[in-house]
């Protein structure tokens, strides 16, 4: 009897110890894949730091037929959209969670919460095409802009894509808020909407900002929807009157001229570039958003 546990427990071990390496092997395998879609960024794009003066490569001119390959409208455009974006989903997503979380009854919880969840399903293309046919005009024609296809409409289409992840998010920061914060904070008089501001949310502040940083990445990282509803037209977009006129952002740039552009050319090479940039940005956003969230941490284990 004892041999038999003896050798169930041996089996138990090993299926133990094949699962654990299976699950490392999984976890280095997905960051040797982006370690591997760097390497090859870098060799298709950085041809084009050599093929190309940087003054003409940082210009403000993006004209590839004619040899003029400034990104400069670009990166702009993309900050723009980006920040508008997140400008107008981040209050929104945060306050949806709030209500979610804290002041929806049980039964209006499980319907909205789903719900939400559902929304990040709808593909980018649909919301494209509804920026186009509906959001457009109604800029047009209310706003004043003299086209529909702006900064704006493309910013608003993005801010309605990034609710979903940041109200997801920022309620799961807030869910997990241990219910003695709460209790504490009425015990001393405070009322649910000052519990809620003043400590549950501060509490999960490193959470909020979670969510931010992986609605900004999703807005950043959105190609078909800004390449239908902003207009496409590279050019600076600075001036009070920015966010009504058209811009063109480094995804869109890549996936319209993509398909049509010679292999191995120096217009081909640009694009990669384009890409190179694009996941820099990327990632320094990333690293900042979690070295902040990092020192927060540090500093609430400290005190």
């Amino acid at each position: 009897m004892d041999s038999r546990e003896e050798a169930r427990a041996r089996g138990q071990h090993r299926i133990e110890l094949a699962v654990e390496s299976l699950i490392k092997v999984l976890g280095f395998s997905t960051i040797g894949f982006v370690g591997l879609i760097f390497l090859f960024l870098l060799k298709e794009g950085v041809p084009v730091f050599h093929e190309v003066p940087l003054e003409n490569l940082f210009g403000t001119r993006w004209y590839p037929t004619f040899g003029f390959f400034g990104t400069m409208p670009l990166i702009l455009g993309s900050a723009l959209v980006t920040l508008v974006a997140v400008v107008m989903a981040l209050p929104l997503g945060v306050a949806t969670a709030v209500f979610v979380r804290e002041v929806a009854p049980g039964w209006a919880r499980e319907i909205l919460k789903p719900t939400v969840e559902t929304l990040a399903g709808i593909p980018s293309v649909v919301l494209g095409f509804f920026g186009m046919t509906v959001i457009a005009p109604m800029v047009h024609r209310f706003l004043g802009a003299p086209t529909g296809l702006t900064v704006f409409t493309g910013a608003l289409i993005l801010a309605y894509m990034a609710l979903p992840t940041i109200i997801s998010v920022a309620e799961d920061a807030l869910d997990a808020v241990p219910r003695s914060y709460r209790d504490a904070a009425l015990a001393m008089g405070a009322t649910q909407w000052q519990t809620i501001w003043r400590v549950v949310v501060p509490a999960a502040r490193s959470g909020m900002a979670v969510a931010v940083m992986l609605g900004m990445g999703r807005a950043i990282g959105e190609t078909m929807t800004v390449m239908m509803v902003t207009g496409n037209a590279a050019r600076i977009p600075l001036g009070l009157d920015a966010l009504f006129k058209p811009a063109r952002t480094m995804t869109a740039t890549i996936a319209a001229e993509m398909g049509e552009v010679a292999q191995g050319s120096v217009h081909y090479h640009a694009l990669f570039g384009i890409g190179i940039i694009l996941f820099v940005l990327t990632f320094l956003i990333n690293l900042v958003a979690a070295g902040a969230i990092f020192k927060k941490q540090r500093r609430g284990g400290l005190r």
